[in-house]
This record gives C-alpha cells, sequence and structure tokens, in this order.
C-alpha cells in the first residue's frame, strides 16, 4: 500500500492550491480520509477529514470557509482544495487513511510541500 499526497508548490498569499490524496493497492472509498500539515518547528495538526459512508466533513476553525475536502470515488481520490492561503498555511501536508473522522488514523502517506510566499 502506497498512500501519497500530491499537488503542493509555491503560491501567492491569497491565492489557491489543490492537493491530491492517492493510492496505489487500497480503495480510498472505504475509508475516511484525513489532511494533516505540519509546519517547520510546529507539531502535526488536523486539517480536514472526509468520512467514507455519509462524506460528513470537518474542517479545524481555522480552515473553515477557505478549505474544501472532496472525494471522486471512481478515480479513487481526495481532494483538498485551498484557497485565501496564507503564509501561516506553509507546511508539509498529509494525508491519512482511518475508519471513521473521530478514530485513530492507520496509514500514512508520503507529504508535499505548500508554501505561501510573496
Amino acid at each position: 500500500v502506497q498512500l501519497q499526497a500530491s499537488g503542493g508548490g509555491l503560491v501567492e498569499p491569497g491565492g489557491s492550491l489543490r492537493l491530491s490524496c492517492t493510492a496505489s493497492g487500497l480503495n480510498l472509498n472505504y475509508y475516511a480520509i484525513g489532511w494533516f500539515r505540519q509546519a517547520p518547528g510546529k507539531e502535526r495538526e488536523g486539517v480536514s477529514c472526509i468520512n467514507s459512508s455519509d462524506e460528513s466533513t470537518y474542517y479545524a476553525d481555522s480552515m473553515k470557509g477557505r478549505f474544501t475536502v472532496s472525494r471522486d470515488n471512481a478515480k479513487n481520490t481526495v481532494y483538498l482544495q485551498m484557497n485565501s492561503l496564507k503564509p501561516e498555511d506553509t507546511a508539509v501536508y498529509y494525508c491519512a487513511t482511518g475508519f471513521h473522522c473521530e478514530e485513530t488514523f492507520v496509514e500514512w502517506g508520503q507529504g508535499t510541500q505548500v508554501t505561501v510566499s510573496s
């Protein structure tokens, strides 16, 4: 099983990026997918999550209204659309699988760097 976050890059403040979470050897349709991030010198924090059963979504307070998580089951992909990006959003972003957004995440993928800077 290989879980991979991609789509990161350098963007100016106020810009947008769309991250993708894909997997080989794993059907993401059956799992809750969480997005996390870790900035240098800081602890990892939860960003967002989407359940599999009802596609209910969760967001950290600082991301509400700016980030949107969604899934495309046909493509076995989960997206994190990030708008109105701020310098404090700079971090490595990871996706992870679990059975429910309120439970422990078990499989972690490689991250993608997001840098918000002018």
